[in-house]
């Protein structure tokens, strides 16, 4: 249910009208939703959560309606400007097929605001056709099979050790708010996403400062980790906020011999805390049949957790990635990332999370941003499950198998393994920060751009941007 994705108590995930509203919200029955809304917001009883609730579903459909921002003359117009002998029968194909991402509300079709790009991703013929050509997508360094990857093997196998072929990082991030998004005088507070120390992952975390000087950092237990910034308004200016630290975080490998995996028992889920990481989390983890019967289709007769893993790794890796919509216009983010025909990485590693789960493989979430020794950087999400011997190894599957690289360490290096380049924000999902919002968040699952709000309520991402900038720091020499 919706209202458990909100932090709302299990008393107000059953409440009738929330889950109605929501369920007309994803037909597209917008109308209908605004029109319940309306009516359960007149009762004087009404419980503040469940008003609270029924609220974000009001502003759930505003994010959407920017999600989706064309009609289809316009989406017609826009491929026609790529394709410019496109046919309206080729265009209804690729809509029908859902390669043109579209939502219906009340009777008309709105489309997707990446819609266009992501069909030149997803469909061959029509990047054939585009003129000029597709040029190839730009994809991140650590995407394909590199030196670093042979690097952190090769450092692993020599020495024994899972956590290796560091990176030290500087970093500073922005979050900048557009001029007189708010009146001027009105106090901004903003919270930008900060790592925890992690042995053997992330370590020798030092802040370096912020703009402006006063700060408040969460505590080390703050599973979501930000620092609090606040400063007041000008007229006609933006509002910057930043922080700056350095960080040292370590590569993973851990080469799982599926032989040696054995069955969990009931001794090693209570000794680890694995019960948290298994069964279902609406509404984001949920057992549907259509995900059971995935499950099978892949898994089979299979019984050995690491071959499961891995077919099930395999299969989600083959969903094509594309852009995708705000996590917080979606009810069950793992049943999108099963149908819609495309998903990123967050809806990947929700996917997959489900699918290990519901074969009674513990898994948890991870993410924050990637980096390079150049100027590449962008938010990514991955996981972590628990094989037993070897306890908990990450996996991302989004950046997935790397084909054509002779060692098999390295083509299965993100199954087990993670490279030096980027730092986790999040150790979980949908939690609250600290100190916690007073309004709704703009990402109600991710923490990785930002959030920002004033008295008068939340700041979406039509009001503000954000930046990211990481520097490697040169290793240090022998003795320093």
């Amino acid at each position: 249910m919706l209202a458990a994705a909100l932090g709302a108590s299990s008393a107000i995930a059953a409440d009738a009208t929330l889950d109605a509203v929501a369920r007309d919200i994803d037909a597209g029955r917008f109308e209908a939703a605004q029109a319940r809304i309306d009516e359960r917001l007149r009762d004087g009883d009404l419980a503040p959560q469940v008003r609270r609730d029924l609220e974000f579903q009001r502003e759930r459909m505003r994010r959407i309606r920017l999600d989706f921002p064309m009609t289809e003359a316009q989406a017609l117009q826009r491929l026609r400007e790529r394709i410019p002998d496109l046919r309206e029968d080729e265009f209804r194909r690729w809509k029908a097929s859902g390669r043109i991402e579209h939502m219906v509300i009340d009777g008309t079709p709105y489309y997707f605001a990446r819609s266009i790009s992501n069909l030149f991703l997803l469909d061959p013929e029509a990047a054939a056709r585009r003129a000029p050509p597709v040029k190839p997508p730009v994809v991140g360094p650590m995407e394909r099979a590199n030196a670093y990857h042979v690097e952190a093997v090769r450092e692993a196998r020599a020495s024994g050790r899972h956590s290796v072929a560091p990176r030290r990082v500087r970093v500073t991030q922005s979050l900048v708010v557009e001029p007189d998004a708010v009146p001027a005088g009105e106090v901004l507070t903003a919270w930008i996403p900060y790592p925890r120390v992690i042995p053997g992952q992330q370590e020798r975390l030092l802040f370096a400062g912020s703009q402006p000087a006063a700060h408040r950092i969460a505590p080390e237990s703050a599973p979501q980790r930000t620092v609090q910034l606040e400063q007041r308004a000008k007229a006609g200016q933006p509002t910057r906020f930043s922080i700056s630290y350095e960080l040292t975080v370590h590569g993973q490998v851990n080469t799982i011999d599926a032989d040696r995996v054995v069955p969990l028992d009931d001794a090693t889920i209570a000794r680890d805390g694995l019960a948290a990481h298994l069964g279902e989390r609406a509404p984001h983890i949920v057992y549907t049949e259509a995900m059971r019967a995935f499950s099978k289709q892949v898994v089979g007769d299979e019984t050995n957790a690491a071959r499961i893993a891995r077919k099930l790794f395999d299969a989600v890796d083959r969903i094509p990635w594309a852009g995708a919509r705000e996590y917080s216009t979606l009810t069950n983010i793992s049943d999108y990332a099963l149908h819609a025909g495309h998903a990123d990485c967050g809806q990947q590693t929700l996917l997959l999370m489900t699918l290990l789960r519901l074969n009674g493989i513990p898994a948890r979430w991870q993410s924050g941003m990637v980096f390079s020794d150049g100027d590449y950087d962008n938010l990514h999400d991955w996981g972590w499950m628990y094989l037993a011997p070897y306890g908990w190894v990450p996996m991302d599957v989004t950046t997935g198998r790397l084909d054509g690289a002779g060692d098999p360490g390295v083509e299965w290096f993100y199954f087990g393994g993670l490279d030096a380049y980027r730092i986790a924000f999040n150790d979980d999902y949908a939690q609250a920060f600290v100190p916690p919002k007073q309004h709704f968040r703009s990402d109600t699952v991710d923490s990785q751009r930002g959030e920002v709000e004033w008295r008068g309520g939340n700041l979406y991402y039509d009001r503000w941007d954000y930046t990211f900038e990481a520097h490697v720091l040169p290793e240090p020499k022998p003795g320093e």
